[in-house]
């Protein structure tokens, strides 16, 4: 069971595993129609609900994807962000814990000051914004509640829906209509492909893994390079493509400078690396050509 169910994260995974998992997709605010899937509404608010809907279900696996992941809207309301980042995640840990269902529960890079490169899992968090803390928090009580659960810290991108865009998805659809786009320089990440994360977390799972996990690519790239490659990859004019910089731009919430991590505990563990970002756009085209883009548009009511 994948909670968010409408969410990006969680259709990617759902694509990448359904050919050999049972997948129910948890929604909550959005009806979902995904082939060889099925769909469940969840009331992560509720813990007596939720608990009831577990035992319903009886899944041998949640994946806790859902939050609220706008950096600038938990800013501007911290009570939202606290509910349901931590408060949401607390719940489904006791939940699975008390049922002994395995647990991955989706956490962040936003965790840093951002003044250094690839942060490890010993790293003490230092989040400098509402949505870090929120997370921060939600991994510390997902921990106490749950100590067998798996938590990823990562960043993602994939195709999206109607309703939600990654940055590739973003990208790759202004510059398709010869839209300008300024892009920061002086911001950096480690981004994965969604499928190559939730296969490397099912690896993780059936190895046993648990505690906090880097699960990243494995290049640390500014978001003006990543835009360059996403242009190149996909036959898309990158003089459209401009340089900015983050102390420049208005934005509400601070932002890290560097949020790249170390995944090497990741890969000491699977005992392969995670890809190269030369594959996973590969991938990212390949899943175009194959349908997966539609499939997805299509894929949220409403």
């Amino acid at each position: 069971m994948i909670t968010g169910g409408s969410g990006l994260l969680a259709l990617n995974w759902a694509c990448a595993v359904r050919n050999k998992w049972d997948v129910v997709l948890g929604t909550h605010q959005h009806s979902v129609r995904l082939a060889e899937t099925n769909t469940s509404k969840l009331n992560l608010d509720n813990e007596v609900h939720l608990r009831d809907q577990l035992d319903g279900l009886s899944p041998d696996l949640v994946v806790h994807t859902a939050g609220l992941t706008s950096v600038d809207r938990c800013d501007a309301d911290r009570d939202l962000a606290h509910h349901a980042n931590a408060v949401v995640a607390r719940n489904i840990a006791e939940a699975t814990a008390k049922r002994n269902i395995a647990l991955i529960h989706i956490s962040t890079d936003h965790l840093f000051v951002g003044d250094r490169c690839f942060y490890s899992e010993q790293e003490p968090v230092q989040p400098i914004n509402e949505y870090g803390r929120s997370k921060a928090l939600a991994e510390e009580w997902v921990q106490a509640a749950y100590p067998k659960s798996l938590i990823l810290r990562t960043n993602f991108f994939g195709w999206g829906h109607r309703h939600r865009q990654s940055f590739s998805d973003w990208l790759i659809y202004n510059l398709r209509v010869g839209k300008p786009l300024t892009l920061f320089d002086d911001v950096y990440f480690t981004p994965i492909l969604a499928d190559r994360l939730a296969l490397a977390a099912h690896e993780l799972v059936e190895k046993g893994a648990s505690g906090i996990f880097n699960l990243v690519g494995p290049t640390r790239l500014s978001k003006y390079e990543f835009g360059l490659r996403v242009s190149d990859y996909f036959s898309l004019p990158t003089n459209l493509i401009n340089r900015g910089q983050l102390s420049l731009a208005a934005l509400l919430a601070p932002r890290p400078r560097d949020m790249s991590l170390d995944s090497s505990k990741a890969q000491q563990v699977l005992g392969h690396g995670l890809g190269t970002i030369h594959e996973y756009l590969r991938d990212l085209q390949a899943q175009e050509e194959e349908g997966r883009r539609s499939e997805l548009l299509e894929s949220i009511d409403g």
